[in-house]
């Protein structure tokens, strides 16, 4: 098996220690500690871009645990059998490649627009509910279409039981126990359910299936056949709220960065003149040309991945950076460390978007990026949470200057699953000349 001495064990390395100033402690994990580092016995962190990579891609070895937010409904029939989880998955994905989302650019940009129109200029406001409201509209009309406006009361209820679920708290329950935030979120997602059962029986019914995700999950697979119902509505709450939840706190980020940076927001700005007067006449060409603005989200989602810390288990006995990593063990992989990995990108803690471009200004592709994750596991939304976030920071840039008030510094949020968010991030907009 190779060496089998275990990697250096941090000062303090208590997870209960760690996990009160958790971003502080990674960085010093990265600085210090190497590569791959022990956190407390059994528990690893992938600090560095080469690890962070290879644990992603070797699924196999570090499989991704299932997400305890949406849990399949118990019912007698029992939950979807791993065929039709593969299914379900294949499904979706067809529908969230690149080629696909590049197809309905003109149903995404008007959403961004309006998110613009209605800022409201000369004041200070809380920027985060109204992005999330704005990118929810587009995930939840781009997973249903037409069906959008009945189930986005039912998804925003979803995105608050999910919040519940991820305050922190000083005890952790096995999951099992029926706590009250648990609870809230099964009543959510039963409504859900029952809210999109009918659309599905309707699709099917009457033929048209529809020309979105959904649509593309009630086709019949000449691998799998059609699709059992449950399985449809089993897979589709999780997937409904990651359309909007983490690419809104990625959108915090970027408007802060527009507001830290005018410089860099101008060039954002003479890029978005380009765009068409009608945003639905938006296609992919237009996003295609807005080169340097996709470089300034890839730098900003660099510095703050908005899922900083990913987690994977371990199944059998292996190994990581030379060190051997024990069945059952937790690797954590830290794309925020991963990232200031100055063997990837030169001056890491420097704002550069230029380092996504070469010489020419066409997209280069200059290191480790992990802020979507990648291998098997990677994010089947990365496609449109970047369509999303790139539209919208070129159209506030195009319409705004954008400033932060006097005042603290903002802070950030950790939350329990990982994310990392602007806590109560306040800007102003001013119209542009």
């Amino acid at each position: 098996m190779g060496r089998t001495n275990k990697p250096p064990r941090l000062p303090e390395g208590s997870f209960a220690a760690w996990s009160r100033d958790r971003l502080a402690l990674a960085r010093h994990g990265a600085d210090e500690c190497g590569d791959v580092w022990q956190l407390e016995p059994g528990v690893y962190v992938a600090a560095a871009a080469g690890p962070c990579e290879e644990v992603l891609h070797r699924a196999q070895d570090f499989p991704k645990p299932p997400s305890p937010l949406f849990p399949p409904l118990k019912r007698s029939s029992g939950a979807p059998t791993s065929e039709e989880r593969a299914h379900a998955h294949a499904a979706r994905m067809r529908r969230l490649r690149p080629q696909a989302v590049a197809a309905r650019i003109g149903e995404i940009a008007p959403g961004t627009a309006r998110f613009v129109d209605q800022w409201p200029t000369g004041q200070d406001v809380e920027i985060l509910p109204p992005v999330r409201h704005a990118l929810e509209e587009i995930g939840v009309r781009y997973l249903f279409s037409e069906d959008a406006p009945t189930l986005l009361p039912f998804a925003s209820q979803l995105f608050m039981a999910r919040e519940v679920l991820v305050r922190p708290s000083r005890w952790v329950w096995p999951r099992w126990v029926p706590t009250p935030a648990r609870r809230f979120r099964t009543r959510q997602q039963v409504a859900f359910t029952n809210a999109l059962r009918p659309i599905i029986r309707r699709r099917r019914s009457s033929g048209r299936l529809g020309d979105d995700v959904l649509g593309e999950m009630l086709q019949t697979s000449p691998r799998y056949g059609l699709l059992p119902e449950e399985a449809i509505l089993d897979t589709l709450p999780g997937i409904t709220v990651a359309t909007f939840e983490t690419p809104s706190r990625a959108a915090g980020w970027v408007l802060l960065y527009l507001a830290r940076y005018p410089q860099a927001a101008d060039r954002v700005a003479a890029e978005a003149a380009l765009l068409p007067a009608d945003p639905a006449a938006t296609t992919s060409t237009h996003l295609d040309s807005l080169q340097y603005t996709q470089a300034l989200v890839r730098e900003v989602l660099r510095l703050r991945p908005p899922s900083w810390l990913l987690t994977r288990r371990a199944p059998r006995q292996t190994q990581l950076a030379d060190y051997t990593i024990d069945a059952g063990s937790t690797v954590l992989v830290c794309p925020y460390t991963a990232h200031r990995d100055a063997r990837e990108h030169p001056e890491p803690d420097q704002f550069q978007p230029d380092r996504w471009l070469d010489d020419s200004g066409s997209p280069a592709k200059p290191g480790v990026f992990l802020a979507f994750g990648t291998g098997p596991h990677g994010c089947e939304g990365a496609a449109l949470a970047m369509a999303m976030l790139t539209l919208l920071t070129a159209q506030t840039a195009r319409c705004y200057h954008v400033s932060e008030p006097p005042g603290p510094e903002p802070s950030y949020q950790v939350t329990t699953y990982e994310g990392l968010a602007t806590a109560g991030l306040h800007l102003r907009a001013t119209l542009r000349s």
